[in-house]
């Protein structure tokens, strides 16, 4: 006759990895709907812009690359990051370009910059001419080499530069109205000086 099994009785810590797992998915559930992603801070904020000289984007007319240089030229530069596939880039396209007719922004010298991040030359092309160009300069970076540079997150993301270079806001996310009021423009004035 055989003895009988004795059970061993079960460990509670047999059910930590869990919890364990848990409380790190809560947590990270919290992080991700509380607060607003747009004021993620950035490490380049009051750092010179990186080196780059990016060429042109073929075919759009009388719109020049962008460089480095261009954002040392004594006035506040607003570079977007954009691609054409890119959805949320379509929905703040418009108030980019209400943007370029805001006549206190032209009077104060502020120049609108945009950064074709990993985009096909002919889509984005195709994307500005159906949209309308709201950019006096316009960088392809095709690898999004330059776009690393900068700390970009993913597109699209938005850019205040001082005229002497250096990054002075970072905006993450779509563009909106009233983003515009009550972050863009204050920032752009603070860029300013005023």
């Amino acid at each position: 006759m055989s003895e009988p099994a004795i059970e061993t009785p079960r460990s509670p810590l047999r059910f930590l990895p869990l919890v364990l797992f848990g409380l790190l998915a809560a947590l990270f559930l919290a992080r991700l709907f509380s607060g607003d992603a747009s004021r993620i801070p950035s490490a380049l904020i009051g750092k010179p812009a990186p080196q780059f000289d990016l060429p042109a984007l073929a075919g759009l007319k009388d719109t020049p690359g962008l460089a480095t240089a261009d954002l040392h030229k004594g006035h506040v530069s607003v570079v977007n990051i954009f691609a054409s596939w890119c959805a949320p880039c379509r929905q703040e396209h418009p108030i980019l370009m209400e943007l370029t007719r805001d006549e206190k922004l032209k009077a104060a010298g502020v120049e609108l910059y945009g950064l074709s991040y990993k985009d096909e030359a002919a889509n984005a092309l195709g994307f500005l001419q159906e949209e309308g160009n709201p950019f006096q300069r316009v960088g392809v970076d095709p690898a999004g080499r330059t776009a690393i540079d900068f700390g970009v997150y993913g597109v699209p993301e938005t850019f205040i530069v001082k005229g002497d270079g250096t990054i002075a806001y970072k905006f993450i996310g779509p563009l909106t109205p009233s983003a515009v009021a009550t972050t863009l423009l204050p920032e752009i004035e603070k860029a300013m000086g005023k």
